[in-house]
């Protein structure tokens, strides 16, 4: 599967000049925690983060401390410019999702900006894969009924835990095809096809 297929768009971004509690109200009402920071041309420029924006934001509490301390005025408003991180970790709508999972998890970021032709597309973050994998059997199996009987076949096909089985296949051929269809729908994550001449074993999606 590729991340074009699973990745949320269009991307939530900001600027540069976004001031950082507006970025934090944008956070909290899409509910998300990082976004690609742009320019004017919808290219990448970094990411800002939860983290990038709480740093420094939160006030201390007089009520908390022994001694007393002085609150003063920060300043002038901070932007997300002051903030983000940079470079941005990105990937483009082609790469493999098998590729996008492992630098999330390999690396501390939870999303990564989607860039195809030098433009911010979209963002594919660990969220969008957990309500992938999360997809219910019987509507897996439902999804590639339909794509195996607009391709005239007549397979049995059985979901369990997101794994899929295909019986029905007879050669090396059809048994590519029920490959392919299986791996094109969302939340399988190994296929099984079988037929008469035998057991095909397990194909990761």
């Amino acid at each position: 599967m590729l991340v074009r297929e699973v990745m949320s768009a269009p991307a939530i971004t900001v600027s540069t000049q976004t001031l950082t509690r507006q970025a934090l109200k944008m956070l909290d009402e899409y509910g998300i925690t990082t976004m690609p920071v742009v320019d004017d041309h919808g290219g990448i420029i970094g990411v800002v983060s939860e983290a990038d924006l709480l740093r420094d934001e939160v006030l201390p509490d007089p009520r908390a401390r022994m001694i007393p301390i002085s609150i003063t005025e920060w300043g002038p408003p901070r932007r997300v410019g002051d903030v983000m991180s940079t470079p941005a970790l990105t990937v483009s709508g082609g790469t493999d999702l098998v590729d996008a999972v492992d630098l999330m998890t390999s690396t501390v970021v939870k999303s990564l900006p989607v860039v195809d032709d030098g433009r911010v597309v979209g963002v594919i973050s660990r969220r969008d894969v957990v309500r992938l994998l999360a997809r219910r059997d019987d509507v897996i199996a439902a999804e590639l009924a339909d794509l195996i009987r607009s391709e005239g076949a007549d397979w049995v096909v059985e979901v369990t835990d997101g794994v899929v089985h295909v019986h029905g296949p007879m050669d090396q051929h059809e048994r590519r095809i029920a490959e392919v269809l299986a791996g094109s729908v969302a939340g399988v994550v190994a296929v099984r096809v079988t037929s008469g001449g035998g057991d095909r074993g397990i194909a990761r999606a």
